[in-house]
């Protein structure tokens, strides 16, 4: 049996995923998690084979839970998600994710998706692959994405520079060459496109 692990913060969605994948012979979903941090908690308790990850969760998105379980669990990841876009493709293989699908694939699709990463095999849907191949590269240096990740929900300059251990001076510099960059006015805005691109 290929033990499953699916987190979706949206119940529908969550409850009938895993109702439809309990009826595949071969897999067994061990847990159901409504946000990233839970999945995250479930994981390192339940170890699961497999774990089936919405990409838009409180808490923790799915890459970032990808990212942490990476240290702690030997279960492959896969990102489910409505909003596939290019940007994210890159930010989750980079995570060490295995499978990658819309959420627009049929039940039966995702369990053969499933059972190729149980299998050791990865999996990008071909659209998303090609949409990621045609996408424009990220104009912004690493340390600047940092300092957006860090300011995404609204912090202070003095709160990026204490979490990056940097000089307030030195975030200041790094947001005004993200704005130039972008050619947005403020920083939300920056965040807002970055995430929209899947750069962040």
């Amino acid at each position: 049996m290929i033990r499953v692990l699916l987190a979706d913060d949206e119940g529908m969605i969550r409850s009938a995923l895993a109702a439809l994948l309990r009826l595949e012979p071969d897999i067994d979903v061990i847990a159901e998690c409504a946000d990233g941090v839970q999945a995250v908690a479930e994981a390192e308790r339940l170890k699961p084979d497999v774990c089936l990850l919405d990409l838009e969760m409180p808490g923790l998105d799915g890459v970032e839970v990808a990212e942490r379980l990476r240290r702690t669990v030997t279960a492959r990841c896969m990102i489910v998600t409505r909003h596939a876009r290019p940007g994210v493709l890159r930010r989750a293989l980079a995570a060490g994710v295995a499978g990658f699908l819309p959420k627009s694939r049929e039940a039966g699709e995702v369990a053969a998706v499933i059972r190729r990463v149980a299998a050791g095999a990865r999996y990008v849907d071909p659209e998303i692959a090609a949409d990621a191949l045609s996408d424009e590269r990220c104009p912004l240096t690493d340390r600047e994405l940092d300092v957006l990740r860090a300011g995404r929900r609204g912090e202070t300059t003095a709160q990026i520079a204490a979490s990056l251990s940097l000089a307030p001076g030195t975030v200041r510099n790094h947001v005004s060459a993200v704005l130039a960059k972008l050619a947005v006015d403020t920083r939300q805005q920056a965040v807002l496109l970055a995430q929209e691109r899947g750069w962040i």
